[in-house]
């Protein structure tokens, strides 16, 4: 005991209750960080891991409980008054201005002597990265940089303010593991700093990677606490659950495999003209899983979206998709999404952008079903709402999205995860014959993950062409049965995942024509 009485508390949350109507967010929240700690926050979509820290960050105000910074209560009602207390939040989605340098969003809105001193400021930016092992050109346009180098900026930017206490909402979802190795370490050069960390995600092995200590959220309330070293991901699943999880995919083979997806020389330049795909050729099979890998940018994104009909391919570039029914064969090359859906595709996609290309934040759940499934034709979307509100309400259950109900609450009030869980659900509903996929599980608890590898399985038993792009190596091994591995733009091998090794792929991923 005489350790933990040693302990001093950076922050120590008390009674923390928060309602947004009728929904209760967070119920009676007991919380503490550790000075020089890194804590992790865990709990599945929906726990209200975002809401909390939203009150520590100033965004939103407890209706109950008190926040105690250092042991000193404190009253945070804006995010000017978290500064004031040494707090600061990097949030999944960054609010950077585009046209602006890295300098320039540092010290907007800073009201210091001398703030339009670019020099004297890009020089304490240079002080602060080389503390902490930051990589980044001061003089940068927002608009050039890369996620990482974004969320770069946006970290810079608290600790530039004085913050000792930093809340990292899903910071590795959309980096590489190269990407977040770099973050890692320099999350421990804080923590060698003095500063105080919490994470908010969803990787169990990160969680067991970087921090200290976890906290563990369920359905709003604050389940207990344990030190990392005692943890694992099977009992830190079951405690985020509260019941035994299992954490196996099934991967059985299918009898009947028939090519339904024929891609050929497909090549796909830029508005500059920079080839993103060059001389792509595979073919997708009913009862498979297709898995994409490669490194962030390597082409992926341009793939799905030229199959989908969102993007201009260039000429030579042939995209055959094959009849289930007839065996007929149809060019889908020069066909936008709408008239594929018309000429009888049936074809899902989920996008990697969830509200930019996937679904609308301002309508209801029931809403954005019935945007996807009355072009089917079989019912009158202004005269029969009964079909999109049963399909939805099949979603919220098959996938436990938590939610008050599926036709009044506009989807971007729901969790990140919860409306991921909409969008995968959405187009697994659809009955396609090919499904694709994009980060389906980005930002899902593991126990939700493991549900979508399954309905994916699922899809493959009953004939559909499933193709996946994961960001998770391992995950990609034990789900796939072939895996298309795409390096700058060209295909550098297609290997079995049932035979191939982790080390193999990551060779692939880096090296074009590495495993040849």
């Amino acid at each position: 005991m005489g350790d933990l009485e040693a302990v001093k508390n950076a922050v120590r949350m008390e009674g923390i209750t928060k309602h947004f109507g009728s929904v209760i967010a967070n119920r009676d929240i007991h919380l503490e960080l550790h000075e020089g700690e890194i804590l992790s926050l865990l709990g599945e979509n929906g726990s209200g891991k975002t809401t909390l820290m939203n009150m520590l960050s100033g965004i939103y105000y407890p209706d109950e409980g008190q926040i105690y910074i250092h042991d000193k209560p404190v009253t945070i009602r804006s995010p000017k008054d978290a500064f004031e207390n040494g707090i600061g939040m990097i949030h999944q989605h960054f609010k950077l201005v585009d046209v602006f340098t890295a300098t320039e969003n540092i010290i907007l809105g800073l009201k210091e002597e001398g703030m339009l001193n670019l020099k004297r400021a890009a020089k304490r930016i240079k002080e602060i990265s080389d503390r902490y092992g930051f990589e980044i050109d001061p003089n940068q346009k927002v608009y050039n940089m890369s996620v990482s180098q974004k969320q770069t900026v946006e970290i810079i930017k608290v600790l530039y303010r004085g913050a000792d206490i930093l809340i990292l909402d899903e910071p590795t979802a959309v980096l590489t593991p190269q990407e977040t190795d770099k973050l890692f370490k320099v999350m421990r050069n804080m923590q060698k700093d003095g500063k105080s960390l919490i994470i908010i995600t969803h990787k169990l092995h990160e969680v067991l990677e970087v921090s200290d200590r976890v906290a563990i959220l369920r359905k709003g309330e604050y389940i207990g606490d344990v030190l990392t070293r005692d943890a694992n991901q099977q009992s830190l699943t079951d405690m985020m659950v509260g019941r035994a999880v299992s954490l196996n995919i099934d991967r059985p083979r299918s009898q009947e495999i028939h090519p339904r997806l024929i891609v050929e020389h497909l090549t796909v330049k830029d508005i500059e003209g920079v080839k993103r795909l060059d001389d792509i050729n595979f073919t997708a099979n009913s009862g498979e899983i297709l898995g994409i890998a490669g490194i962030a940018g390597s082409g992926q994104r341009e793939l799905l979206e030229s199959i989908a009909g969102m993007q201009t391919v260039e000429p030579g570039s042939k995209i055959t998709y094959i009849d289930p029914e007839t065996d007929l064969e149809q060019n889908l090359v020069g066909m936008d999404p709408l008239k594929i859906i018309r000429s009888g595709v049936l074809l899902s996609f989920v996008p990697e952008d969830r509200f930019g290309m996937g679904l609308v934040g301002s309508m209801s759940i029931a809403d954005n079903v019935m945007l996807r499934s009355y072009r089917r034709g079989k019912h009158n979307p202004f005269l029969d709402r009964k079909f999109p509100k049963a399909l939805a309400n099949k979603i919220v259950n098959d996938l436990e999205v938590v939610t008050p109900n599926v036709d009044q609450i506009p989807l971007r009030r729901l969790s990140g995860g919860n409306v991921q869980k909409v969008l995968v659900g959405r187009e697994i509903e659809q009955n396609p014959t090919v499904l694709m996929t994009a980060y389906a599980v980005r930002g899902l608890d593991i126990n939700t993950s493991y549900t979508i590898y399954n309905l994916l399985t699922e899809q493959k038993m009953k004939g559909v062409a499933v193709i996946y792009v994961g960001e998770d190596l391992d995950v990609l091994l034990e789900l796939c049965d072939r895996i298309l591995v795409l390096c700058g733009g060209k295909v550098s091998g297609i290997v079995d995942g049932r035979s191939v090794t982790k080390e193999q792929v990551g060779l692939l991923m880096t090296k074009v024509g590495g495993g040849e």
